[in-house]
């Protein structure tokens, strides 16, 4: 970890535990997990669900306008890029004959 911190930092990774007084850092064991700290299948779904819960999906017109959005820009993006190739190749095939 590089000693270069600013006072903010320093106060943030103190809290955090990662500093000690003196403001070095400290020197934590990783902890190991036991088969109890695994979630198990089922209460992983619940939890998905759970969160799923929370997103604030959107209604079908602004689906409906977001999709038109998306496709009318790769479509312009689409004939763009197709005209500067079609315009690059004659010129190439111009600067080839001469």
């Amino acid at each position: 970890m590089s000693m270069d911190l600013n006072r903010e930092q320093k106060r943030t990774l103190k809290k955090m535990g990662q500093l000690d007084e003196k403001g070095n850092p400290t020197r934590q064991a990783p902890t190991r997990r036991t088969k109890d700290d695994r979630t198990s299948p089922a209460q992983y779904l619940r939890e998905v669900k759970e969160e799923m819960n929370k997103v604030a999906w959107p209604k079908w017109p602004e689906i409906r306008k977001y999709s038109l959005v998306v496709l009318v820009t790769v479509a312009l993006f689409t004939a763009v890029i197709g005209g500067a190739d079609t315009l690059f190749g004659f010129l190439t095939d111009w600067l080839y004959e001469n």
